[in-house]
């Protein structure tokens, strides 16, 4: 376990407090326009007695944003007086990517969802990293890290998990993602026990806790049907975790399905760089050989498109938005 002593972020909550806390996690950040500076990271804690403790996160990536409005919404809304233990919001984690906007952060360009367990003497986003996990994590019975497209994907909204090969600890998460109750829950193999993921979830499994994920639509906007299947989602792990009552589970009226995603075949990227004409739609069923995608050089618009084909049989999880591709983008990502 990392030494949260040597982490030089402080938080300006006190997380052993009963009640509702809310305030900062300074981050000391000396630059020309501020030499004894920090970066604000919002947090909100509510505690009512002794009891479980849930973390969740939002703005790993700062232009994913249906997480960081339900946590908004939740961090106004939750009585702490219904709570039977302790909440834990940190609705922008990546502070200077969610100000601007950006799946990195600015200031160092390093993307926080790849840079745990981070280090404590490091860019301004190992730091981050480095407190989650050293300081936030240790605190949890479980997490949720809410993510979504961002700018440059659309999903269909889902809730995800990480399959770790302790069998007590995925099976916490399976209930998990049941109690959340997205349209389609999908599952990724993991458990190599080299513990070098470097995401918050990788970070979690280092210390046994269950945990799990969200993509929750994107395209750099918000969707309200994805807002209303995580806010209930949310509740409803409250619930399940028992720190909010049975009274408040809100009912789910569909069965989710589930899927996998195993291995590179899942995915299309583009050959080339050029517009890209997608000739499926999200949620689609396809078959392996299907025709996936054509992508024009406008420059050149005499030349013949590339034709891309589905390598997998599947379900389209998410595609690529922006019309304009490179050689390498991923444009489909589908679950088995």
């Amino acid at each position: 376990m990392l030494d949260p002593k040597k982490s030089r972020l402080v938080a300006e909550v006190d997380f052993e407090k009963e009640g509702k806390q809310t305030g900062f996690v300074r981050l000391f950040h000396s630059v020309h326009a501020s030499a004894y500076g920090f970066i604000p990271i919002p947090i909100v804690v509510l505690k009512n007695g002794s009891g479980p403790t849930a973390v969740f996160v939002s703005g790993n990536h700062g232009d994913e944003y249906e997480g960081q409005v339900a946590l908004c919404n939740l961090a106004r809304k939750l009585d702490p007086a219904k709570i039977h233990g302790r909440v834990i919001i940190l609705p922008m984690a990546n502070f200077s990517a969610g100000m601007a906007g950006r799946r990195t952060s600015p200031i160092d360009e390093v993307n926080l969802n790849r840079a745990f367990p981070g280090d404590p003497n490091g860019t301004v986003t190992q730091q981050i990293a480095y407190w989650i996990e050293s300081t936030l994590l240790p605190q949890a019975d479980f997490v949720a890290d809410l993510h979504s497209g961002g700018s440059s994907l659309m999903y269909v909204p889902c809730a995800l998990m990480k399959l770790s090969g302790e069998a007590k600890r995925d099976a916490a998460q399976r209930a998990m993602l049941e109690a959340f109750g997205a349209p389609i829950n999908y599952i990724t193999p993991g458990g190599s026990g080299t513990g070098q993921d470097n995401t918050l979830s990788g970070g979690a499994e280092r210390l046994g806790i269950p945990t799990i994920g969200t993509e929750l639509a994107g395209s750099g906007t918000v969707t309200p049907a994805a807002l209303r299947i995580v806010s209930r989602g949310l509740n409803n792990l409250l619930v399940h975790g028992g720190i909010l009552p049975e009274s408040e589970r809100i009912a789910i009226t569909r069965e989710p399905r589930v899927v996998t995603v195993a291995g590179p075949e899942h995915f299309v990227y583009s050959s080339e760089s050029g517009v890209w004409e997608p000739l499926v739609e999200l949620g689609q069923t396809v078959k392996a050989g299907q025709l996936a995608a054509r992508i024009y050089t406008p420059e050149t618009p005499w030349a013949r498109p590339a034709e891309l084909r589905f390598q997998a049989d599947g379900l389209v999880l998410c595609k690529r938005i922006p019309g304009r591709t490179m050689r390498g983008d991923c444009l489909f990502h589908l679950g088995a």
